[in-house]
């Protein structure tokens, strides 16, 4: 019957009928994408809160005593990088003239046609309510506003009047504004999700970390998909994760969606599953380039393959790093303080001019562009800068040790099974065990539920975080699916996704270094990129929304009663099922 329907309905009617009713919700390190199932794209939002603080001394950002300095062994590794990327690109190596004036290399700007060449100015961000009677939804300018939109209206006001009564600020910020905000502003800007997992640390605890997720999606569904919480026990939502997420982080997104949004049900989709359906494919070989990590997996006619599974500790965040510190070393870079760990916006300069000028090619490139300078209680300030080695940064995907992880380091992974146990082998801090107070953190909730250990998906160990190159995983990864056949048509059905992807020049790269990380003695000879029919960054929401319209049976999704007051029993009719076991419907209705 389903068969039937599905031969007969017009395609966007099918989308109208069953996609208005399905929020789906793909949270990532550095963006979180939220959409009804209808719309053609999502919602894209900074994956940042920023909250007020009175504490003395302030952290402008909660992960800046994270990081570590770089050692002199990392340095010079990075150099070495630096070196072997030249000498492929035919550029001067690291060291060559630096320091002296030489002519300008080809100025390009290949990547300024997709309407970003412009570079961007940011202003910071207002952080006082509108009106006194906005105290109750503070968070209601849109943070996706540019060059200081949210700060209009109190250009011209004095800000002596402004500072007058403390209750005016507003009590967090979310998206773009939250790091836009000043450092001299009384706010923490705090990350939720940092390199793949939930941004668990000793100065940012579980609780706090479930807070600002909860937070920051309740206010996106509010303010953005005018989804409020009275309606969303009409909705459903598919929940598109990162294979990076283990078991807890998983299942604590899920009580955040139900117990904390009062979503009616929902189901856990993986990235990689998603992104062939979000591009109309079987089978595929899904390379996830993100903010701040990659991961690597092949999908078989509708089914992930979990032994290929590959992750990746760096993204497009880590390039954006790369580009300021060979800028400065080639001392191109203005004489301007430019710190990306406690001062966000730079980050977000960084990034717009890594997506506008770096690109893969052969031969020397500058370019010109105006680097701003963002200092406490000033307007931003503005340099004519000549840009140099652009194809340097995006390189280091091949070559990682030229982006060293000095910043941002993977939160410990010691924390799997329940609540006390996490925090006792990640700490060493002795928790008392006693039900009462798991029951007053989480309400109605069946913490330790022990029905997850019984799917092979669920791990009991950590994942493993490769070492190696962009190529040297995809090459990896392929070569684990066992069959020859299958091996030969993965490698010729490489699929590029993430925001790292619309790097120009990437996929000739990737054909070529893959091809030449096969060993002589398999018997490939061909490797190609598929092209994306949907932008890069929206692929996993859109194969979310496909997924949840398509799922007629939604024999694996969760409803809310079940999860919050019992949880979900052994015995019972409806268990949880991964994505690595859900079948492909209707895969020749996506494909026709």
């Amino acid at each position: 019957m389903v068969q039937d329907y599905l031969k007969t309905v017009v395609p966007s009617q099918l989308i109208a009928e069953r996609g208005s009713n399905i929020v789906v919700i793909n949270p990532g390190s550095a963006n979180v994408r939220i959409g009804v199932a209808r719309q053609d794209t999502p919602s894209i939002i900074p994956h940042c809160i920023a909250r007020y603080t009175n504490q003395t001394p302030k952290l402008n950002v909660q992960d800046q005593m994270l990081n570590c300095q770089v050692t002199t062994a990392q340095q010079m590794e990075r150099q070495k990088a630096y070196d072997v990327i030249a000498s492929f690109l035919k550029i001067p190596f690291l060291d060559d003239q630096v320091g002296i004036p030489r002519k300008m290399g080809r100025v390009d700007g290949h990547n300024h046609h997709n309407g970003r060449g412009k570079d961007e100015c940011f202003a910071w961000a207002n952080v006082y309510e509108q009106d006194a009677k906005s105290t109750s939804t503070p968070e209601r300018t849109t943070s996706e506003d540019r060059v200081g939109e949210s700060s209009e209206e109190h250009r011209d006001e004095d800000p002596k009047q402004l500072h007058s009564t403390e209750n005016r600020l507003r009590q967090f910020i979310i998206g773009e504004e939250a790091l836009r905000i000043s450092p001299t502003e009384p706010y923490c800007v705090r990350r939720p999700i940092r390199r793949g997992h939930l941004n668990i640390s000793q100065q940012y605890p579980l609780q706090q970390v479930i807070e600002d997720l909860h937070a920051t999606w309740d206010w996106i569904l509010t303010e953005k998909l005018d989804v409020p919480r009275s309606h969303r026990n009409m909705y459903s939502v598919v929940l598109v994760l990162s294979e990076t997420f283990d078991t807890r982080e998983m299942k604590e997104m899920l009580s955040v969606v139900l117990r904390d949004l009062h979503f009616s049900s929902a189901v856990v989709h993986q990235e990689g599953l998603a992104a062939v359906f979000g591009n109309g494919l079987s089978t595929a070989c899904v390379v996830n380039m993100g903010a701040q990590t990659t991961t690597v997996i092949c999908i078989e006619d509708g089914a992930a393959l979990p032994n290929t599974e590959k992750t990746l500790q760096f993204g497009g965040e880590d390039i954006s790093r790369c580009l300021l510190w060979t800028q400065r070393h080639h001392q191109t870079w203005p004489p301007i303080r430019t710190d990306l760990l406690t001062r966000p916006m730079d980050l977000l300069m960084l990034n717009k001019l890594k997506e506008n000028y770096c690109e893969i090619k052969e031969g020397e490139l500058d370019a010109v562009s105006i680097v701003h300078s963002y200092e406490e209680g000033q307007p931003p300030g503005s340099h004519k800068t000549r840009l140099t080695a652009l194809s340097v940064p995006p390189m280091g995907l091949f070559y990682p040790a030229l982006l060293v992880p000095d910043v941002y380091p993977p939160p410990p992974r010691s924390w799997f099974n329940d609540y006390d146990d996490m925090l006792e082998e990640t700490y060493h801090i002795e928790y008392p065990r006693r039900p009462d107070l798991v029951e007053g953190m989480y309400p109605g909730m069946n913490v330790g539920l022990s029905m997850w250990d019984n799917y092979p998906i669920f791990s009991s160990k950590p994942k493993k975080e490769e070492k190696v190159g962009l190529a040297e995983a995809i090459t990896s990864s392929i070569l684990s699916s066992g069959r020859i056949e299958l091996q030969r048509k993965l490698f010729c059905s490489i699929q590029l996704i993430g925001g790292v992807a619309l790097t120009a020049g990437l996929i000739p790269a990737v054909e070529e270094r893959v091809l030449h990380a096969i060993p002589p003695n398999e018997a490939i000879d061909t490797v190609e990129v598929l092209q994306s029919r949907t932008r890069t960054t929206d692929v996993p929401w859109k194969g979310g929304a496909i997924l949840g319209i398509l799922d007629f049976g939604r024999d694996a999704w969760i409803h809310r009663e079940d999860w919050v007051r019992s949880g979900i029993h052994i015995n019972s009719n409806r268990k949880y099922r991964d994505s690595y076991y859900l079948q492909a419907q209707a895969m020749s209705y996506i494909n026709s």
